[in-house]
């Protein structure tokens, strides 16, 4: 490893403020007196020492690197030498929420490259995370830092995306993937990404990309994401704009041409606990309503009870796609509802498309998509608020009617 570029973008995470238990991991020898260990506090000075001879740029300041290993839900493993001094460190991150582990740094000391300590750091980190439940591992490598990037591509990993302007010199980032049980993945390239452009448009966003993956001649852009915004809004937040209720997007999925199914455990109005006022409870009631009636004018099934992982898949085998409503406490440590797409399934996770990128917490767009969640931890976050109301959207092509030809693309407009 060539300690003199860094790998990660370099800016505190304030993830959970637990961290897991490292004294869990047991040391591993490399030779020649080097141990590779987890990180303590009593490192710290070696740590800085390490990281300022390391690094010319993006470095980690001590107070960084103290919140690192003290506070943040993130795993740091040293190598020891017998004198004590550190030859090297790997520092990895472990996402909210999600089964993926990010390796935000790591460094090798001069006088211990060519011993194998960088190649034995990551083989730790892959088994530490792997303790922690977490089946993928992601990092960054500078694009000029080939000794970096023949190292992991040596060690299975992936090249997966570009990031432009990362560093502090502006050097690109090369983005790379490992899973760490490899039967897991499946082929997730059915249905595409869209970013939300503003804070209260997750289900429109939501919409728009299962609708593409249906019809992939729609133009997906922010004139249609507030058009949908507006048909489907029925929910009013604590302060700003209301989002998206799943009556209000069934019928604007519909109006385009599309099949849809609405699967929702609570008869009531979806999310009027999340309003105090009493006129906003009222004009929340006479929407659902309004959109109910609509609903059933249309023939728009609406099925009054909570669907299992087993169901949910059968039916994206089948070729509908699920919008699901989440609670984003699971995920983001904030309490609003949210809608993802489900992009995939395997035996141990569910992957999704969040339309929401996390950009102040560090993550990039790439991080948004084929989220891997544990199996549980999707059935956990898929309620929400007291209720643990569940909503879960179908979207699916259009039955074709007998005797008549399907809609040519020229006819598939926006709308």
């Amino acid at each position: 490893m060539n300690a003199a570029s860094p790998l990660g973008g370099r800016s505190p995470i304030p993830l959970f403020p637990t961290a897991p238990d490292g004294g869990a991991l047991p040391a591993r020898r490399l030779g020649a007196g080097l141990t590779v260990r987890p990180a303590a506090v009593t490192d710290l000075g070696a740590l800085v020492r390490l990281e300022n001879a390391s690094f010319d740029t993006d470095r980690l300041t001590r107070r960084q690197l103290r919140y690192m290993l003290t506070r943040a839900q993130a795993l740091t493993l040293v190598v020891a030498g017998s004198d004590g001094g550190l030859a090297g460190y790997a520092l990895v991150l472990l996402s909210r929420g999600t089964s993926v582990a990010r390796l935000y740094s790591i460094a090798v000391a001069r006088e211990a490259r060519g011993q194998g300590v960088g190649q034995a750091l990551v083989v730790a980190a892959e088994a530490a995370v792997w303790e922690q439940d977490r089946a993928y591992m992601r990092l960054e490598i500078r694009r000029d830092n080939l000794a970096s990037q023949s190292l992991f591509e040596g060690l299975g990993y992936r090249r997966f995306g570009l990031l432009c302007d990362y560093y502090e010199d502006h050097m690109e980032a090369l983005r790379y993937e490992k899973t760490l049980a490899p039967d897991l993945k499946p082929a997730l390239s059915r249905v595409p990404f869209y970013e939300q452009t503003l804070e209260f448009t997750c289900g429109s966003s939501c919409l728009m990309m299962a609708m593409h993956a249906l019809r992939p001649t729609l133009t997906l852009d922010r004139t249609l994401e507030l058009r949908i915004w507006r048909e489907a809004t029925t929910v009013f937040m604590t302060s700003g704009h209301g989002g998206c209720g799943p009556f209000g997007l069934a019928l604007a999925a519909q109006r385009r041409g599309f099949t849809v199914e609405v699967f929702i455990n609570d008869p009531g109005v979806p999310l009027v606990d999340s309003v105090r006022s009493p006129d906003k409870k009222e004009v929340m009631r006479l929407v659902h309503e309004d959109m109910r009636a609509e609903m059933q004018q249309r023939d728009i099934p609406i099925h009054y009870r909570t669907l299992n992982l087993d169901e949910l898949a059968a039916r994206f085998d089948a070729g509908a796609v699920p919008m699901v409503l989440i609670s984003s406490y699971r995920i983001y440590q904030e309490k609003f509802p949210h809608w993802v797409v489900v992009t995939g399934f395997d035996q141990h996770f569910v992957y999704v498309h969040d339309p929401f990128v996390d950009y102040k917490n560090g993550e990039c767009t790439l991080d948004s998509i084929d989220m891997p969640i544990q199996r549980q931890e999707f059935s956990r976050m898929s309620r929400y608020g007291r209720v643990g109301l569940q909503a879960v959207i179908f979207i699916a092509a259009p039955a074709p009617t007998p005797g008549t030809a399907a809609p040519s693309p020229e006819a598939q407009t926006n709308g």
